[in-house]
């Protein structure tokens, strides 16, 4: 089976902290490789923007190697990647003065194509950068501007940028991307929902017990250590990539799949948050720090040890339970979790249907094990549908819970696209349905304020785990008082 591309418009693409990590990683790779699948439309060209003072050629060459290091070797072709590079230019830029506006708006020229600017910058200075694209008339009714989290620190912060923004631009110019709304089974989930029959007439409190979201990394700070200790779990991974993880798993079926339809009950979803304030913060949330342990096959420092001050209350683990005060979901707890130096790269969604009233199977038989439907985002991504089935062979009833697996890499004859890949020609389109509303991100920040307001006053809570173990024991204890279990075939 293969997949039709369908070409995007032209576009001059400016990325802002062009020689950075992200751009290198992943923007530019991801660029390349959509151009090797036939999806842009010419002319189309990509343009460095940073501090750096470099030449085009020393930009095309800092691309090149960025390839070599993120693209694999069987999809490098060395036509195409020349044919890459030959749409790469470079201004040096200052993004808090005017130097090499001028210099970037004689690039752009009277281009009439899509004009999409990525802030692969850090959020002080996504207003200066919006307020000078203003300045200096490189806005047109076909611009957009990409902006990365952080997006906020707190609910004040998140309104402020906001305002930012948005006086600057039209709300549908403005894409705030969390590249998990990019991951392929992240959109299966919507039809999975929404485009069978099977499932969503169970996906209710009536037939469903709980339901468990997973994000969890087996490395520790790597590069990232003065930004994740000013942040911690709960405003990198669970305050954007979880919480809309829960909305997509959550939310009643939109009436298309219209940007603002889809968005409008993800919001619901966040106001319908019950709060978690005072007492039941300490008790429906775990917060941990990961001491020296193993991971990789090798002995690794704790997170105090990697930080060059060597003491901080920073968590890199959070536990929580979540529940939602809505009809759909009434008494349905969401269980979610995500850390560091944990014992594996997984991220998951287990959604863990009630058992049967009744059993007319003999104890000798075997236990009957309740449905489970797990929804892997990475690695291997895919879906399994865990059920019930009889041990074939004569010799009387043996029962058998296995897996009905459906990974994609396996099922399509297609590549696998990246996130990234997806969301960049998303942006080329015009289309928001993978990006987050401005109205969402203050949701988010107005439920996730009070549990950082409390944890604040108890800086002590903070409990060390193992490199290399699932956490602290209390995140194990979170989910146990209620008799249930953290998921385990990760």
């Amino acid at each position: 089976m293969s997949s039709t591309i369908i070409p995007v418009a032209s576009c001059d693409f400016v990325i802002f902290g062009a020689t950075g990590d992200l751009a290198e990683r992943k923007l530019l790779p991801a660029l390349y490789h959509r151009q090797c699948a036939g999806q842009f439309s010419e002319p189309t060209r990509i343009i460095g923007a940073s501090r750096s003072d470099l030449t085009d050629e020393a930009f095309r060459d800092y691309a090149r190697e960025a390839l070599a290091e993120f693209v694999s070797e069987e999809e490098r072709d060395h036509g195409e990647i020349d044919r890459f590079l030959n749409r790469l230019s470079y201004v040096a830029i200052d993004a808090k003065s005017d130097g090499g506006w001028d210099k970037l708006r004689e690039a752009i020229g009277d281009s009439k194509a899509v004009r999409a600017f990525y802030l692969a910058v850090g959020p002080s200075l996504f207003g200066p950068i919006a307020e000078r694209i203003r300045d200096h008339e490189l806005l047109s009714n076909e611009t957009r501007i990409v902006v990365e989290k952080p997006l906020g620190r707190d609910l004040a912060s998140a309104i402020e940028l906001n305002k930012t923004l948005s006086s600057v631009f039209r709300e549908d110019q403005i894409f705030r991307i969390d590249h998990y709304l990019g991951k392929e089974t992240v959109q299966n989930l919507m039809v999975l929902r929404f485009g069978n029959a099977l499932y969503e007439p169970l996906w209710n409190s009536a037939h469903i017990d709980h339901v468990q979201i997973t994000v969890a990394e087996n490395v520790g700070l790597e590069s990232r250590a003065d930004y994740y200790d000013k942040s911690g779990a709960m405003r990198d991974m669970v305050q954007n990539h979880i919480l809309q993880l829960l909305c997509l798993v959550a939310m009643e079926p939109p009436s298309s799949l219209d940007a603002d339809a889809v968005r409008d009950e993800k919001l619901k979803v966040l106001r319908a948050l019950d709060p978690l304030t005072g007492e039941a913060v300490h008790r429906q949330t775990v917060r941990g720090q990961y001491r020296a342990g193993a991971a990789h096959g090798g002995a690794v420092k704790g997170y105090l040890e990697e930080l060059e001050s060597g003491q901080s209350d920073t968590e890199t683990f959070v536990a929580l339970k979540a529940e939602i005060g809505n009809w759909r979901w009434a008494g349905v707890p969401f269980y979610l979790r995500t850390g560091k130096r944990l014992a594996a790269r997984a991220s998951e969604i287990v959604v863990q249907f009630k058992p049967i009233p009744h059993s007319i199977f003999e104890e000798a038989e075997g236990q009957v094990i309740a449905n489970q439907l797990v929804i892997r985002l990475q690695p291997d991504e895919g879906v399994k549908q865990w059920m019930m089935v009889k041990d074939p062979g004569p010799g009387g009833m043996r029962l058998r819970h296995v897996p009905l697996d459906m990974y994609f890499a396996k099922a399509f004859d297609v590549r696998n696209p990246d996130a990234y890949e997806r969301l960049l020609t998303d942006v080329v389109r015009g289309n928001q349905t993978l990006f987050m509303r401005g109205d969402e991100v203050e949701a988010a920040w107005r439920w996730i304020d009070p549990i950082l307001h409390e944890w604040q006053g108890r800086p002590k809570d903070i409990a060390g785990y193992t490199s290399g173990s699932w956490g602290p024991s209390a995140s194990i204890g979170l989910i146990e008082r209620d008799g249930r279990s953290w998921h385990e075939s990760i």
